[in-house]
């Protein structure tokens, strides 16, 4: 786990994580999450941290998995150190953030993944995320994407509801050239990268649709439910999948 100078990372992970910040694991079988839909796997990431590429290579490896919702995060905290990371944004590093601090965390670091919102683990160990991945839950209600909407059937919702999120992605595999700063001369392959990230609205319960907002073309569209800003996610989809 990398983190830029003087911040400093508090985040829940085990010991047999953190011995394996500089590698990954051996592949492992995919897993079924135990309970509903996929899983939305988030990592947070940077092209200018050296401990990212073997996190970038396993969440790529989720990409067509139709139980996973795998999205890869460029932040903004490297870039000052060597290379701009091209696909970064600060929104991405502010919903981070925003984890960070619905779970009482003091800061961030890199590379971070987020299942479901509600269990953050270190991206490089194979072995704990695909564990992760099956022990996660998805209980909320169904979604469809389809004539460029995206539907939410009724449900037992909470009293703050949740919010309905479009991420759109390009999934193809992108191979970055790295000029500069800890991973300068490397190649780093990307995929799922998040270009845009939108609130459609918020649901309560009931079945209702949400119009899917324009994204660029070659990008694919992702949708979940988000229990509030840095809370749990209770669904997620994605087109092809739903």
């Amino acid at each position: 786990m990398r983190v830029p100078f003087a911040i400093i990372a508090i985040l829940t992970v085990t010991a047999g994580s953190v011995a394996a910040l500089e590698s990954s694991r051996g592949a492992a079988q995919p897993a079924t999450p135990r309970h509903g839909g996929p899983v939305l796997v988030e990592l947070y990431q940077s092209q200018g941290c050296s401990s990212c590429p073997p996190a970038d290579v396993n969440v790529n490896a989720l990409a067509d998995r139709s139980d996973v919702v795998a999205l890869s995060f460029g932040v903004t905290y490297w870039d000052d150190l060597g290379w701009r990371d091209t696909f970064a944004k600060p929104q991405f590093t502010e919903r981070q953030w925003d984890f960070a601090r619905f779970n009482h965390q003091g800061n961030v670091a890199t590379p971070q993944v987020w299942i479901n919102g509600n269990r953050t683990i270190v991206g490089n160990n194979r072995t704990e995320l695909e564990a992760s991945i099956r022990d996660a839950s998805a209980e909320g209600p169904a979604l469809a994407i389809l004539d460029g909407n995206v539907a939410v059937a009724a449900g037992h919702a909470s009293s703050q509801g949740a919010d309905v999120w479009v991420a759109n992605f390009d999934p193809r595999t992108v191979q970055v050239a790295i000029r500069a700063g800890e991973n300068g001369g490397r190649t780093i392959p990307h995929r799922n990268i998040v270009h845009q990230l939108t609130k459609v609205g918020h649901w309560t319960g009931t079945s209702a649709k949400y119009a899917l907002p324009r994204a660029a073309p070659g990008l694919a569209t992702a949708v979940f439910l988000q229990a509030g800003r840095g809370g749990p996610v209770i669904a997620a989809t994605k087109a092809g999948d739903s």
